[in-house]
């Protein structure tokens, strides 16, 4: 039996250390930025494919309507479906990378200060 103190212990433990950076106003701001984008997004984005779906449904004059050709307004609208989910994801992309990725990036950091973090989350490390 040894008397020797064990090497210096890590003062709290990882789960601590998370729940620390949970409770944190940063990372509260964090959140609160993503559910800022992401909440009234997905409500515009079901509301218009609700009309899509709902014209299609019981406005079918309206939707048949050719545009150009055998071009009617349904597909038009299906299309502009196909267009609107491309620029979410473009806005998205873009609003993360000025108000998420750096907060993001600066709770990382902190953590990684307080204790080796060993996960690798694709090319940002």
């Amino acid at each position: 039996m040894s008397t020797d103190t064990p090497a210096s212990a890590p003062a709290e433990s990882a789960a601590e250390r998370y729940l620390a950076v949970q409770r944190s106003a940063e990372f509260a701001g964090l959140r609160r930025a993503l559910r800022g984008f992401v909440f009234p997004m997905t409500v515009a984005f079901f509301l218009w494919y609700a009309l899509y779906v709902i014209l299609s449904a019981y406005a079918r004059d309206l939707m048949g309507t050719k545009i150009v050709g055998n071009i009617n307004v349904a597909l038009v609208f299906g299309l502009l479906q196909f267009a609107s989910t491309f620029l979410i994801a473009w806005l998205y992309s873009r609003y993360a990378a000025r108000r998420i990725d750096p907060v993001a990036d600066r709770i990382r950091a902190e953590i990684g200060e307080i204790g080796e973090v060993t996960h690798d989350h694709g090319p940002r490390g």
